[in-house]
């Protein structure tokens, strides 16, 4: 597996402030490593002259863009539609929660024209990804 034949995109919408961006990719990137394919790991160990270990990194490229809340919405909806791509999101409710089950029951009670969406990641194949992201900013923090 080549590194440019899969790429994880995250997506910030551009209404989030950088501390809440942090926690909102820090969540995604997580998740998206848990139920991703095996392939999305380098090595799982690297041993450096020392003899101390580090834990490997995804083997392909993360890349972290922002766009328009309106913007976002439409891309997850597009990469959801795209079997081939796993799709993490990050709606508002998963920040104004506490535990895992009042983020359920929060979501439970919404229909999804009714979320308001930070955050996405997409995994997938490089042309797949692209399609639906290729066009965003990269993410800074503004100053």
């Amino acid at each position: 597996m080549n590194y440019e034949d899969k790429k994880i995109v995250g997506i910030i919408a551009t209404n989030v402030e950088a501390k809440i961006a942090l926690n909102v990719i820090g969540h995604l990137a997580v998740a998206i490593g848990k139920y991703s394919d095996k392939e999305i790991m380098g090595q799982p160990n690297i041993i450096d002259k020392s003899g101390i270990n580090h834990i490997g990194i995804s083997r392909f490229p993360f890349i972290v863009t922002k766009v328009k809340e309106n913007k976002l919405k439409t891309a997850i909806e597009k990469a959801k539609k795209n079997s081939k791509l796993l799709v993490v999101d990050y709606p508002r409710e998963m920040l104004e929660t506490r535990t895992d089950e009042e983020l359920v029951i929060a979501l439970n009670q919404k229909e999804n024209e009714q979320l308001e969406y930070l955050g996405a990641v997409i995994y997938g194949n490089t042309e797949d990804v692209n399609e639906i992201t290729g066009k965003f900013q990269l993410w800074k923090i503004e100053e």
